[in-house]
């Protein structure tokens, strides 16, 4: 039996570093008041003349580096983004020129702050099909550039970033992705949103003014909702895994918000500092959250050969999901 194994990793960070107090103008002591709400103290933003496709292909080169493989070995390119580079064509096939993979095929996939995981369900199902060995999963975003920067319930919650990882057939079948779950409740796409982007309200000089070409999101719903489904993916997963939650060495968790990974922590009776996160660094970074932390902790060797890690990803659509890995 064919398995995925995660065989690289790489990374990037924009280089520009906002700290909470660039808020102030939207909040007094806004360190204090982000920080205590959040567990955020920093995040990146990109310059404003880096596309998305530009952060994805930095981390993809780390993680061919990484792997040790060049590109020509790639058979696909899967892009986890909801801030292309532009509605068309998809930011993957950007990546796929600028890193040379010459013998792939590339397309993205939009599931908003769920895009990584999704990008590792196809690539998983694309290796276990028999018709490909080599996948490139990227996740990456840039929700600077979609932001409200007068709405202070979202504009400080958000950072840019990208993280890649290779994955490769394995006929090891202790070893690689073991499982997934995947979801999606349609009945909540209006409370995750960029009103106007698209054909159902194009962008007009009126949206524009109305701000409604920016990010919106209902906070107290989508809480709601994501308390709902985290311990879902964490007792199906390991229920299909065949393990109990004191089996797992890591959680890598969304980086969303650090009262959901306290909820996560007392509802599963998993220790705190057994969740992985970058969340004070980075805040949340959407499609790249999950992809950052886990290749970070590759790359520091905090996660080991032979380690049980869960990870899962949940935002618009709605959508929601989570592997189980054994690196």
């Amino acid at each position: 039996m064919m398995n995925s194994e995660i065989i690289g990793s790489g990374t990037c960070y924009p280089d520009r570093v906002v700290p909470n107090s660039f808020f102030e103008y939207l909040v007094k002591d806004a360190d204090e008041w982000i920080f205590s709400r959040t567990g955020i103290r920093e995040r990146r933003f990109a310059r404003d003349d880096q596309p998305t496709s530009e952060l994805a292909v930095t981390a993809a080169r780390g993680a061919l580096a990484s792997a040790g493989i060049g590109a020509e070995e790639i058979d696909c390119i899967v892009l986890g983004t909801s801030t292309p580079d532009m509605s068309l064509p998809a930011t993957a096939c950007i990546v796929q020129k600028e890193i040379g993979a010459k013998n792939a095929f590339a397309f993205d996939i939009n599931s908003v702050c769920s895009s990584f995981v999704y990008t590792m369900e196809v690539a998983d199902n694309f290796i276990r099909c028999g018709k490909y060995r080599t996948v490139l999963a990227i996740g990456a975003d840039t929700y600077s550039k979609i932001l409200d920067f007068e709405d202070r319930s979202t504009a400080p919650l958000f950072g840019d970033g990208a993280g890649a990882v290779i994955v490769r057939r394995t006929e090891n079948p202790d070893k690689g992705i073991l499982c997934t779950y995947m979801r999606s409740d349609g009945h909540g796409w209006p409370l995750i949103q960029v009103p106007s982007s698209g054909s159902r309200k194009p962008v007009t000089q009126a949206t524009i003014a109305a701000r409604e070409t920016t990010f919106k999101m209902a906070g107290k719903q989508v809480y709601i909702f994501a308390t709902e489904v985290i311990p879902e993916i964490i007792e199906v997963l390991c229920k299909k895994g065949g393990v109990a939650p004191s089996d797992l060495d890591y959680i890598i968790p969304h980086q969303a918000n650090v009262r959901m990974i306290d909820f996560i922590s007392k509802k599963a009776g998993f220790p705190k500092e057994r969740f992985l996160l970058n969340l004070d660094r980075c805040g949340n970074t959407s499609a790249a959250s999950v992809a950052l932390v886990m290749a970070e902790n590759m790359a520091n060797g905090r996660i080991k050969s032979g380690d049980l890690v869960l990870t899962m990803g949940f935002g618009g659509g709605l959508s929601w999901g989570g592997l189980l890995i054994r690196f």
